[in-house]
């Protein structure tokens, strides 16, 4: 019988080791997997490589996993949004790495990992400071810059609901980057605000299917990033 409910979210990003590059979906507050990332930072581990949209808000979340200095580098879209304060000052100090990568090549370079993809061509960033360094060439009258497909060891995702296969479905723009990261991950480790027993779920309502998703893990009430930040929270 294929079960793939974990005991809990600590459990289920236990064996997340040093140096390893973790995938985290979200798009701003929606879709961002708190629980997940607030057991990571309990989990301690460091020199950890970051793919997400932005660098979260506040000292929660993905914000909170930077300032206890356990990531090394962050690969993403916005590093700086209206309520992101950690990032930056590290940033400024030398002391995080950054690769910034347009938002629709970032999701083209995930989506390319997960597909077996190594690398594509883009127009998007030529002329830019972004193409220094990386392979250029015309097709037609105009020129595109490589770039290369996205693969990560462990992605933490938020979904709405799975059944115990791991079939996931997602919570309208909640979903945003979930499915491609799930596809482009070692091991895709999920929170969910209700599992279902197998053949619960409309197939037609399905987007991950659960060949793609090794862990669930019930958070029933997941906290919202927003009233954090509001209330000044921080984490741990």
């Amino acid at each position: 019988m294929i079960d793939k409910r974990a005991v809990s979210a600590a459990a289920a990003v236990a064996d997340v080791h040093d140096g390893a590059t973790i995938m985290i979906s979200g798009f701003g507050e929606a879709g961002s997997p708190i629980e997940l990332i607030h057991a990571l930072v309990d989990c301690g581990a460091k020199n950890l490589t970051v793919v997400s949209n932005n660098t979260g808000s506040g000292r929660v979340g993905l914000a909170a996993l930077i300032a206890n200095r356990q990531v090394a580098k962050m690969i993403c879209s916005y590093p700086r949004s209206a309520n992101s304060m950690v990032f930056p000052e590290l940033y400024r100090k030398g002391e995080i790495k950054l690769e910034l990568v347009p938002q629709g090549t970032l999701a083209e370079r995930i989506r390319a990992g997960g597909a077996g993809i190594p690398a594509f061509y883009t127009a998007t960033s030529v002329g830019t400071v972004l193409a220094n360094g990386k392979e250029s060439r015309t097709f037609g009258e105009r020129d595109y810059v490589m770039e290369h497909g996205l693969i990560a060891d462990f992605a933490l995702v938020k979904a709405e609901k799975a059944d115990r296969h791991g079939n996931l479905i997602y919570n309208k723009t909640a979903r945003n980057f979930g499915p491609i990261m799930c596809t482009a991950a070692k091991v895709a480790i999920v929170q969910v605000k209700e599992i279902v027993e197998a053949g619960e779920l409309d197939p037609e309502e399905i987007v991950t299917p659960g060949i793609f998703v090794n862990r669930l893990v019930i958070v029933a009430k997941p906290a919202q990033e927003s009233q954090l930040v509001k209330e000044d929270r921080s984490y741990p």
